[in-house]
C-alpha cells in the first residue's frame, strides 16, 4: 500500500523557517520532519511513498537524491572518479516517488495529481508536518472492517497553554501542553479507497472540504480513535517542543529502533 504525503504547501504559520525551506524539510533533532513521518510508516510495514511537492519542492527532491549517494562515510578515488560508500548512515528500504504538483494547487488537487501512481488500490494519506505513535495496522484494520470510502485517525489536540492543577490555592501540578481529554480532530493519518480520487480531480479541490466533508455527509467517512501521542508542527513553539522531546530521547513517535 502506497503512502501519499502532502508536502507542497507554503507553511505560512511558521514563516520564520519556511522562508528558506519547505515545511517538511524543517528539522527535528537534525532530521527533516518528513523523515520522521516516513520512519513512522516504514516501521509498520509501509515503505513506498508518493510525495506531492510544490513550494521549494526542489529542496525535497535534492534531499532524497543526495541521501542515496552521500549518507555515511565515503571513499573517493580522485584518479578514477569512483565513489564507494564505506559505512552507510542507515539503510532504508524505501521507494520514494517525488511528484511536482504545482505551487498553488490545493490539498485535494495535489492528491489528484498523483492519482496515476495510485492505480485502483487503497492508499494511505498524511500531511508533511505531523507526528504520532498511531498504530497504522490497527487503523487499516478498522478501515477494512468499517468498509467505508475513507478513514481518518481522530486525535485529541494538545492544549494551547500549560495546565495548572489546583489544591485549594496551592498548585499541585503543572503540565506543559497536555493532550486534552475531550474533543477530537483529524490527526492527518488517513486511509482512502480509490473512489475518493474522483472527488479530487481539480487543482482547486480541497481535501478537507471536497473529500472529507462530502464523505461525512453521505456516511462514507469513518474515524479511528487514537488516544496516544500526536503533535503537528505549526509554529516555532511546536518545533521547539518536538526538538526537546527528541533530544531528551523521550519522543513518543520514535517507534523504530
Amino acid at each position: 500500500m502506497k503512502v501519499v504525503i502532502l508536502a507542497g504547501g507554503r507553511g505560512t504559520r511558521i514563516a520564520e523557517e519556511t522562508a528558506t525551506k519547505p515545511k517538511p524539510m524543517i528539522e527535528i533533532g537534525g532530521r527533516p520532519i518528513i523523515w520522521h513521518i516516513m520512519k513512522i510508516y516504514a516501521a509498520q510495514g509501509f515503505n513506498e511513498f508518493v510525495v506531492a511537492v510544490g513550494y521549494m519542492g526542489d529542496l525535497i527532491k535534492r534531499y532524497f537524491a543526495e541521501h542515496a549517494s552521500l549518507a555515511g562515510d565515503l571513499t573517493v578515488d580522485l584518479k578514477s572518479g569512483l565513489i564507494e560508500r564505506r559505512s552507510p548512515d542507515e539503510v532504508m528500504d524505501w521507494r520514494v516517488h517525488l511528484v511536482d504538483t504545482g505551487l498553488d494547487t490545493q490539498t485535494g488537487g495535489r492528491v489528484g495529481r498523483v492519482s496515476h501512481l495510485l492505480g485502483d488500490e487503497p492508499f494511505m494519506l498524511t500531511y508533511g508536518d505531523g507526528v504520532a505513535n498511531v498504530d497504522l495496522q490497527a487503523l487499516l484494520a478498522h478501515h477494512r472492517r468499517e468498509g467505508r470510502s475513507a478513514t481518518v485517525a481522530a486525535v485529541h489536540p494538545p492544549a494551547r497553554f500549560g495546565e495548572i492543577v489546583f489544591d485549594g490555592d496551592r498548585v499541585s501540578g503543572f503540565a506543559e501542553k497536555p493532550q486534552i481529554g475531550e474533543g477530537w480532530i483529524n490527526g492527518g493519518f488517513m486511509v482512502m479507497e480509490p473512489i475518493v480520487l474522483k472527488l479530487l480531480q481539480s487543482d482547486t479541490a480541497i481535501l478537507e472540504v471536497d473529500a472529507l466533508e462530502a464523505l461525512a455527509k453521505t456516511g462514507e467517512l469513518s474515524a479511528y480513535r487514537h488516544n496516544g501521542f500526536w503533535q503537528c508542527m505549526d509554529t516555532l513553539r511546536d518545533k521547539s517542543h518536538l526538538d526537546i522531546m527528541w533530544n531528551k530521547n523521550v519522543a513518543p513517535w520514535k517507534i523504530w529502533t
